[in-house]
């Protein structure tokens, strides 16, 4: 009896799991996510701007959303890809690669792609901020506010906003520093910069006076391994401590003296695109350099189209690899 039970279990799921996979989108959207962050200038535990691939690995798991988003540099491109029947997504792919290859020998070399990844960031930082700027401009005027920001934000009257809240204080010097033209709005290149200062070389010398401000308890214009932890320290114990200090000594302290100067403090704490984007074109060269070669040809990427961009078929790869797991399991 429990055997016919199991038996029916098992049709009941892939009856369901093929029903996702005919009305497609359902399904895409479920296996799929590409989530929207409210501010992507999120920050990670020692106060550094978290990296842009901070997603890509997970608990040991890899997210091809981010390896999809790196190639179409927008999110919603991706999870349109996502929707769209293999032949058509490799169609769309070509086009791709054709303006990717700079000198049109019909190979993608590592420079070409690391380029074009760059070029994505570049055009997903601006989609995540075009976003926001559409939430938070609630006059319609294409432009925002302090208080419209403040509102968007906080969710609060800007009455009943304490005055001296670091948050808020911090937010609103970086606001004045995006605001370029001082007419107390950001238009969507200055919101850019304040939604993504980390991205923005003329907001450095804020993020610098903002860290100092944080950490230099000693006023001195340095940042050493004591105040580097501060209060983080609180609870922990000896390893944490001991990796803290390797992180500090051997990542941060470029010049081994000890302590933390202006361009040391700007390394740790504005995350490098151009490390990211070579680590993604190593992973990308690994997934579909078949011949080994050092670079990629059309064919390889459009054999590897599921690595570079979404389609229906990578969906309904994940949903048999759900049946395997489901059948494993009973």
């Amino acid at each position: 009896m429990g055997t016919r039970v199991t038996c029916v279990e098992i049709l009941l799921f892939v009856v369901t799991i093929l029903g996702l996979f005919s009305i497609g989108n359902a399904a895409s959207a479920h296996i799929h996510s590409h989530p929207r962050k409210p501010n992507s200038n999120e920050r990670i535990e020692d106060g550094a701007f978290s990296p842009r691939g901070m997603d890509h690995y997970a608990g040991g798991e890899h997210h091809q959303e981010f390896d999809h988003e790196a190639i179409l540099g927008s999110v919603k491109e991706a999870e349109e890809f996502d929707k769209l029947p293999t032949q058509e997504s490799k169609r769309r792919l070509a086009i791709l690669l054709a303006k990717m290859d700079l000198n049109n020998d019909k190979f993608i070399e590592r420079n070409e792609l690391k380029a074009w990844i760059l070029r994505s960031f570049s055009m997903l930082s601006a989609e995540e901020s075009e976003d926001r700027l559409e939430d938070a401009d609630t006059d319609d005027d294409g432009k925002v506010s302090w208080n419209e920001i403040l509102q968007d934000t906080y969710g609060a009257d800007p009455e009943d906003l304490a005055a001296d809240d670091k948050l808020i204080t911090d937010d609103k010097q970086t606001f004045h520093a995006a605001d370029i033209n001082k007419d107390g709005y950001l238009d969507s290149d200055e919101f850019k910069a304040y939604t993504h200062p980390e991205e923005t070389p003329r907001m450095f010398p804020l993020l610098l006076r903002q860290a100092l401000d944080d950490k230099d308890t000693d006023k001195d214009g340095f940042i050493s391994f004591q105040e580097f932890i501060g209060t983080r320290a609180r609870g922990e114990d000896k390893e944490w401590l001991l990796i803290e200090k390797d992180k500090f000594d051997y990542e941060h302290d470029k010049n081994g003296d000890g302590r933390l100067d202006s361009d040391e403090i700007l390394s740790w704490l504005v995350p490098s695109n151009e490390e990211i984007a070579s680590d993604e074109v190593d992973h990308l060269f690994a997934a579909s350099d078949d011949d080994h070669d050092n670079r990629l040809s059309f064919d390889e990427i459009l054999e590897h189209h599921d690595a570079f961009v979404g389609s229906e078929a990578t969906d309904y790869g994940d949903h048999l690899q759900d049946i395997e797991r489901f059948t494993d399991e009973l």
